[in-house]
């Protein structure tokens, strides 16, 4: 999935730093666009000594990426005749080079926190960076605010040698994936997942399982995966507003689906491969 970036290293502990150095990593984006050095095919992150802008001094701390630190900069102006381009976010669905698309969705996640908290929810103050951990204060009311993370479960339906697929109405033609949405209020995930199943494709599932969770930074999602069972003699009945069609698929005759860089990827081919149970 995108997070395995083996050999490279992810490290998402904060520390308290805002001035660059010359080698450290530099994300800077454009609406959806993040720059990025590009040399044929190949993609690199750019590093601040890249950017020759001399009033680009600090940033906000992001991560580290095989050991080199990462900042969020919100104004600077690239050079013009070297090779920086800005990229639409979508990039990382098909880039070679995983660390960078990690590291990309990763940033763009915390740079729409950043910009979604400027101003306090409650009181309306401007906040500010606290100093001593991930986290944004209100000078004014003491309200603290931290990164949101959306717990969403996503479930592959079996029977016997059987899984239910399912377009959503904003898939491309002939895209199909698993059940999936956000838990609600009040209920445990093995709760949100019958739930989602029963209102999506109105099928009853029994011996809810764990399979493992990713998390998607780009929807500030944690996507929880689980397998269930199901009896394909239930008619599918489709929510029109969610689904615009779902049914069984055998191993040898499963449409088109996402890439193993999602959890709902790896666990259709698991199930193509005979190892989901």
């Amino acid at each position: 999935m995108i997070q395995d970036i083996y050999p490279h290293t992810f490290s998402n502990v904060f520390v308290a730093i805002s001035q660059i150095k010359d080698n450290d990593y530099v994300f800077h984006f454009k609406e959806n666009n993040l720059l990025l050095k590009q040399t044929g095919q190949n993609f690199e992150l750019p590093q601040r000594k890249e950017l020759y802008d001399p009033s680009l001094q600090g940033g906000t701390f992001l991560f580290t990426l095989n050991e080199v630190r990462c900042f969020l900069v919100w104004d600077c102006t690239p050079p013009t005749g070297v090779q920086l381009v800005y990229h639409e976010i979508s990039f990382f669905r098909t880039i070679a080079q995983k660390e960078i698309a990690w590291a990309s969705i990763v940033a763009y996640q915390l740079m729409d926190w950043y910009a979604q908290n400027k101003y306090c929810g409650r009181c309306g103050r401007e906040t500010v960076l606290k100093n001593d951990e991930r986290a944004i204060s209100c000078p004014a009311c003491q309200t603290t605010v931290y990164p949101k993370i959306s717990p969403a479960v996503i479930v592959a339906i079996l029977c016997n040698d059987k899984i239910l697929l399912a377009s959503g109405v904003n898939f491309r033609s002939n895209f199909y994936s698993l059940v999936a949405g956000y838990a609600d209020i009040g209920e445990s995930l093995e709760d949100a997942v019958a739930r989602e199943v029963k209102e999506e494709v109105g099928l009853n599932i029994r011996n809810i399982r764990y399979y493992k969770s990713q998390p998607w930074p780009f929807s500030g999602s944690m996507m929880i995966g689980y397998i269930a069972d199901a009896d394909d003699t239930q008619s599918i009945n489709i929510d029109k507003k969610e689904i615009s069609d779902a049914a069984w698929y055998t191993r040898d005759n499963l449409p088109n689906h996402p890439t193993t860089i999602s959890i709902a990827g790896e666990m259709i081919e698991k199930f193509k491969a005979g190892s989901l149970v």
